[in-house]
């Protein structure tokens, strides 16, 4: 007969070793990562080998005109990708939660996520054939497009995820107080699911600066991003530079998408509160 004490002990038992399960799971992610930033401040020319601590890597990249002229394209497809994508993203999910019954609603709908669920490499040839079948030279533009192309998924999930959440009474009373339908989305719709739209705009900031796969596929001569020259030097071998840019790209990325859980959170609690 299995007593009180026995049932707390295997309770126990199991919790250890749950949190041993976890630790490894942990140390299998994160530890790569830890010895990447580790080795981005070794004094030797050789990634692999610890000879001292320095910044000398970290001075060198501003020097690193192949490297700056990749950050300014990073900029530029990250910042135009995520405004196009954030406006597009934005209106479809409204479409999708304030319009109940359209022509083709439905397929719109499954057609939204296509890009979350496809392989990167199977939207890369898409896009890659599109380009090519439109005459479109491969450059700045193409990736700018590619980059709206997914995000706009991205963006849609997490703003619909905030609108349906939404008292829609708030938007009749503005319009029983005879606002227009512009006006009541710019003072009453916009303000109460902008954390929704800030979130989803710092989420497609993040995809945009990390994409590769996509990005290489539909770059052209001189556009080539970050992401995309830090891949190609890999190719040629590890070294320190790349461990330190490499580095910079890990904190740009964790802060961008803290940002945006913590704004998705802090929505999550006004709306918990309202």
């Amino acid at each position: 007969m299995t007593t009180g004490r026995d049932r707390s002990m295997t309770t126990r038992r199991l919790d250890r070793i749950l949190a041993g399960h976890s630790a490894l799971v942990y140390l299998f992610f994160y530890l790569p990562l830890a010895v990447l930033v580790f080795f981005s401040f070794n004094d030797s020319r050789f990634a692999n080998r610890w000879e001292g601590f320095t910044l000398d890597w970290y001075r060198a990249i501003p020097k690193d005109q192949a490297l700056m002229n990749s950050v300014k394209n990073s900029l530029i497809i990250a910042l135009e990708s995520t405004a196009v994508a954030t406006v597009l993203g934005t209106m479809a999910a409204l479409s999708l939660e304030r319009y109940k019954k359209w022509l083709g609603k439905r397929t719109f709908d499954a057609l939204l996520y296509l890009p979350v669920i496809i392989p990167d490499v199977t939207m890369a040839v898409m896009l890659l054939i599109f380009f090519t079948q439109i005459n479109q030279a491969l450059g700045l533009t193409t990736i700018i497009l590619s980059h709206i192309a997914f995000n706009i998924s991205f963006v849609a999930i997490v703003v619909r995820a905030r609108v349906s959440n939404l008292d829609p009474s708030l938007e009749e009373a503005a319009s029983d107080l005879y606002a227009s339908r512009w006006k009541s989305f710019r003072k009453v719709t916009l303000p109460l699911i902008l954390p929704g739209v800030l979130g989803g705009a710092l989420l497609a900031l993040t995809l945009s600066l990390d994409d590769v796969v996509i990005t290489s596929f539909v770059q052209g001569p001189g556009a080539t991003p970050l992401a995309v020259e830090v891949f190609a030097r890999i190719k040629r071998g590890v070294t320190p530079i790349i461990n330190a840019v490499s580095t910079l790209m890990l904190v740009a990325s964790i802060l961008l998408i803290l940002g945006s859980l913590l704004i998705q959170r802090r929505q999550g609690s006004a709306t918990r509160g309202g």
